[in-house]
């Protein structure tokens, strides 16, 4: 019975994941059945924690989420005190990585699904965010934790070093580039989930 109970947990917390990371991503259920080749209810069982999930099935998911499949595995610990709905262990982050471009993200909140988000973003020397300016939804702003940033908004590009920080409207797009030859870190708060 116990095995039971701790699977139906694990279950839960990886479905909580799944919708979280989905909703962030603005991918509606339908779009996600589609692509995994699945039914909108069973996925929808799988979000609630009711449906057991292969790992065929979470590595088909986490191709379109853009995630690899570990990214929704915790350590038995977390979850087993309950710190996991409120901390976030530096050894527990989870992490995305974009090698094409030199940045590498680590979500820092606990959910995707709060008003509020905390991302480290790290920059390769030479990495950047993408050729594509980005624009969420909602305000953010940054801290230059590590390195140098140069950062774009519009048609404006100003040169940030370590202790510098600024904030976005949610309708300015921007990039962002490490001209330097260290790794930038930059911490960013987040309003809303378009993550």
């Amino acid at each position: 019975m116990e095995k039971t109970t701790q699977a139906a947990s694990e279950d839960l917390h990886i479905g909580r994941q799944i919708r979280d990371l989905r909703k962030a991503k603005r991918i509606t259920l339908a779009t996600l059945a589609k692509e995994v080749n699945k039914s909108v209810g069973y996925l929808s069982q799988v979000e609630r924690g009711t449906s057991s999930l292969p790992i065929g099935v979470l590595q088909a998911i986490s191709t379109v989420l853009g995630v690899r499949a570990s990214w929704f595995f915790h350590p038995e610990e977390n979850a087993c005190n309950g710190e996991s709905e409120y901390i976030v262990r530096a050894y527990h982050r989870r992490t995305i990585a974009f090698s094409g471009i030199g940045a590498h993200e680590e979500l820092l909140s606990p959910r995707l699904s709060g008003q509020l988000l905390l991302i480290m973003t790290r920059l390769a020397p030479g990495g950047s965010g993408g050729e594509t300016p980005r624009q969420r939804k909602g305000e953010e702003a940054g801290y230059v934790v590590a390195g140098t940033l140069e950062l774009t908004i519009g048609d404006q590009t100003f040169i940030l070093e370590t202790g510098d920080s600024f904030s976005l409207a949610d309708d300015k797009q921007h990039l962002i580039h490490n001209p330097g030859d260290t790794e930038t870190q930059i911490l960013w708060v987040m309003t809303g989930s378009d993550y």
